[in-house]
């Protein structure tokens, strides 16, 4: 495995960094409701320390995450061998004492005495910070790194580049955490916050490498032809971590891996991390498929699951998905995925069910105008033959049950 030393402490950090919000389940929504594969993930965990992986980045909404791996920690006595990353819930802080009671709660769940590396979750804009300074929050981080509690203190960011960078210079941070992928650069905190965070020597964690997964399995068929051209031996997943491992400003990349396979192939892509990896002829390749893919995909979502439940019903990750599906492949494939993940279930789901109250847009990390995307896929899908669909379905649903 290769390591980057954090500038500020000398720590050794794997360039490869587990993100633990979706690790062992079937799918991303068990990381709300804590339904995880537990000894899959247990395996996992334990073989990705044996292969050199030593930050796990982890946080307390992700239902039953910090339970799973502060138990395989302890029960392998692999606590020593990690750094451990978590984030206080800003969104359920009401007032000064609830810094507190998750940050206890964080120490109870992962069984440390602890934290490496603490977060902000969600730290979008200097609004909320200067909210969090009137409650104490400098004198209270000051107080939790003289205990030995914190570490290295700082926040994972989704929100306007001048937030971003308003935010570098109202603290001494010792590392920031940005969604960053070839195929937005300049979105959110983008390649100018990126820069500017390493600047000031802030270490920069990497999540969303590959859009929640959609650089590696929902390129267009001709985005993947043309990385083939290239190279042939390289997956999609491979050249959207080189991209980033090419970048001497990326400190960690984070990857959720639910599998043993994707395990061994991000491990394998990690060793070989190199900062100038790529060719010219690789980064001309990489913009052609950026473009294929941004033409062809609608709503950027990376499917959080942030945004629900919605309190009308309406599966909105699934919907969007569907929409995408129906853009970059094919438009029978993106309609019949549309119907199964929409009335295939106890209660429809579909995007016509919204109700425009916007609590979605609130919690939404990408800032999506969620409302009006789903007018967009209403429009797109439900035509005259949904229609006719879902008064018939319910019947059969009811009839199997």
């Amino acid at each position: 495995m290769k390591y980057n030393t954090n500038p500020k402490n000398g720590d050794k950090l794997s360039v490869l960094g587990y993100g633990c919000m979706r690790f062992g389940g079937d799918s991303i929504a068990t990381s709300f409701t804590g339904r995880f594969d537990a000894k899959k993930a247990e395996n996992l965990i334990v073989s990705a320390v044996e292969k050199g992986i030593n930050y796990f980045d982890t946080a307390y909404v992700y239902a039953g995450s910090e339970e799973l791996l502060g138990n395989t920690l302890k029960k392998h006595d692999l606590r020593d061998k990690v750094y451990i990353a978590t984030k206080m819930p800003l969104i359920m802080c009401r007032k000064a004492e609830d810094l507190d009671k998750f940050f206890d709660a964080h120490l109870k769940r992962l069984q440390t005495e602890y934290i490496d590396y603490y977060l902000l979750h969600m730290l979008t804009d200097m609004k909320t910070w200067n909210t969090l300074c009137e409650w104490g929050i400098k004198e209270w981080v000051q107080k939790k790194k003289a205990s030995g509690q914190i570490k290295n203190f700082g926040f994972s960011f989704h929100g306007a580049q001048d937030e971003f960078l308003a935010l570098l210079d109202a603290y001494e941070w010792d590392f920031c955490q940005i969604q960053y992928n070839y195929s937005d650069e300049n979105y959110q905190a983008g390649v100018k916050g990126l820069k500017a965070a390493a600047a000031k020597g802030i270490p920069v964690m990497i999540m969303e490498p590959l859009l929640g997964g959609k650089l590696a399995k929902n390129l267009p068929e001709k985005a993947v032809e043309r990385f083939k051209q290239t190279n042939p031996d390289l997956s999609p997943a491979a050249w959207g971590f080189k991209w980033l491992y090419n970048q001497p400003e990326v400190t960690v990349v984070l990857s959720g891996m639910n599998e043993m396979n994707q395990l061994e192939d991000n491990v394998a892509i990690a060793n070989t991390a190199k900062h100038g990896m790529l060719t010219e002829e690789d980064i001309n390749t990489i913009a052609d498929v950026k473009k294929i893919f941004n033409d062809s995909y609608k709503v950027h979502c990376t499917g959080c699951h942030y945004c629900i439940p919605c309190p009308a019903g309406v599966n909105i990750p699934a919907c969007f998905t569907a929409y995408n599906t129906r853009h970059s492949i094919s438009k029978s494939q993106g309609w019949l995925q549309y119907c199964m993940s929409t009335m295939l279930n106890d209660k429809p789901s579909y995007a016509s069910l919204c109700k425009q109250c916007g609590k979605c847009e609130k919690h939404c990390p990408q800032n999506l105008p969620i409302r009006e995307n789903l007018k967009e896929v209403s429009k797109e899908f439900e035509g005259v033959r949904f229609n006719v669909m879902k008064r018939i379905v319910p019947f059969f649903v009811k009839k199997k049950k």
